[in-house]
């Protein structure tokens, strides 16, 4: 198979930084001919926009020598150090944030999806989180960039360990892509039938009026506080060295929602607490968290999970909200928890989530009670509450499914990796 040895990336690579916009330039969500990289979009091997930004054409030409190319390997620099993705097709020709570096001009047999799977390794990894160590602000400099050193093989090897790992990326990829359809089926009957006011039968139903405007007579408009059995903030819980007297679980933190609901468990931290803070804060199949506090200033709060079974079977042990999220009970003979995390999930695609966002020094926080006192939902009737469950809950148990199934993919993938890198596995090659 060939002996594998050790480089640095100064050896293979080029590092060309990214660059911030001109003093005065703001991103915009409106398309242009120019897509912005941020860091956050950079990660787990993948540079994707789900929240796309955009330069203004007359701010591209202040930095239209920072952008990508198709196949360019990519690193964050600055926040979360080291994250990995390697830029799409579609994004060739887009601008670069001065928080991440490409790494280009390859020399002759690097293949960049073998390369960008080095840097996903647990050493390399560790390699950049130690670099950038030691400053108020980490950040890992191109210097330190150039050092990371990883194993490298023959081209031939390298083709094929990044076809074998490409092959689950794909898989996974397959699976993402019917989780996003799936979730926008139940969001799309949700807009229809109680934001429209469009169920089946409305036709034959008159409007009154109500806080919402005019709505199907028989159907009540209520405050989302009334909505809601209870609720409570998570904590964080104390490190094993300290963990006398306590219970282990693990703690799902705001920036783990969007990957907790395709089930992506294995980055969620393993805590100890007490055990009335577990008592009164575990997680139960129906429970919603709603993220109300953390990131950095400007970040969007409101990002909200559906506890399944499906999730709660992903994770082997008891499991509680950080202190940055709630806990949801929603009143299940009221309004249910289908219902109830759909209405989040579009009060924060609507904008009614951001009015309740204020900024402290460096953080964003939500206005939680005031959301609740001051939002309504409009509950139609039991029988159509009845009738709308039963469509959506197929369409989320096959999310909560489709989500282990990632997490499996994911965990082998992950397994093989370091092994397949370190020449622990012997492969065949033509």
């Amino acid at each position: 198979m060939g002996e594998f040895s050790t480089v640095r990336i100064a050896d293979v690579a080029d590092v060309k930084g990214g660059k911030r916009l001109p003093r005065g330039a703001n991103l915009v969500a409106t398309p242009t001919s120019h897509p912005y990289i941020r860091g956050r979009d950079i990660r787990d091997g993948k540079i994707s926009l789900d929240d796309p930004k955009y330069v203004l054409d007359e701010d591209f030409e202040k930095i239209r020598r920072y952008t990508v190319d198709s196949g360019d390997v990519c690193i964050t620099i600055v926040g979360n150090i080291g994250d990995v993705g390697i830029t799409p097709p579609h994004l060739h020709g887009a601008s670069l944030t001065e928080n991440a570096v490409k790494l280009v001009n390859l020399r002759e047999g690097l293949d960049a999806r073998y390369l960008m799977y080095a840097l996903l390794t647990p050493d390399s990894q560790s390699q950049m989180k130690l670099s950038a160590a030691g400053a108020a602000q980490p950040k890992l400099g191109i210097y330190k960039v150039n050092e990371i050193k990883f194993p490298a093989a023959p081209t031939s090897v390298q083709k094929r360990i990044a076809g074998i790992l490409s092959a689950y990326d794909e898989l996974i990829e397959n699976s993402q892509r019917r989780i996003r359809i799936l979730e926008a089926m139940a969001r799309a009957l949700y807009r229809e039938w109680f934001v429209h006011f469009r169920p089946p039968g409305h036709e034959n139903h008159p409007r009154v009026p109500s806080p919402f405007g005019e709505i199907p007579e028989g159907w009540e408009a209520k405050k989302l506080d009334a909505l809601i059995a209870g609720h409570i903030g998570g904590g964080w819980g104390k490190d094993p060295a300290d963990a006398k007297h306590t219970e282990p679980a693990w703690v799902i933190r705001g920036t783990d929602i969007p990957d907790a609901r395709s089930c992506q468990v294995s980055g969620v931290p393993h805590r100890y607490h007490t055990p009335s803070n577990l008592r009164s804060r575990r997680l139960g199949s129906g429970d919603i968290l709603f993220e109300v506090s953390g990131g950095s200033k400007g970040q969007p709060l409101g990002r909200t999970l559906l506890i399944t079974p499906e999730l709660l079977s992903a994770i082997d042990g008891d499991v509680i909200c950080a202190s940055f999220c709630k806990r949801v009970q929603p009143d299940a003979e009221g309004y249910g928890s289908e219902l109830l995390y759909l209405s989040f999930l579009e009060g924060y695609e609507s904008g009614e989530i951001e009015q309740f966002q204020v900024q402290s020094t460096g953080i964003s926080n939500f206005k939680w009670k005031d959301y609740l006192a001051q939002t309504h939902r409009v509950v139609p009737p039991d029988h159509l509450r009845s009738r709308f469950r039963e469509h959506v809950r197929p369409l989320l148990t096959q999310v909560g499914t489709l989500g282990l199934k990632v997490e499996s993919l994911r965990r082998t993938r992950d397994l093989l990796l370091p092994r397949l890198l370190s020449g622990q596995l012997e492969l065949e090659v033509a």
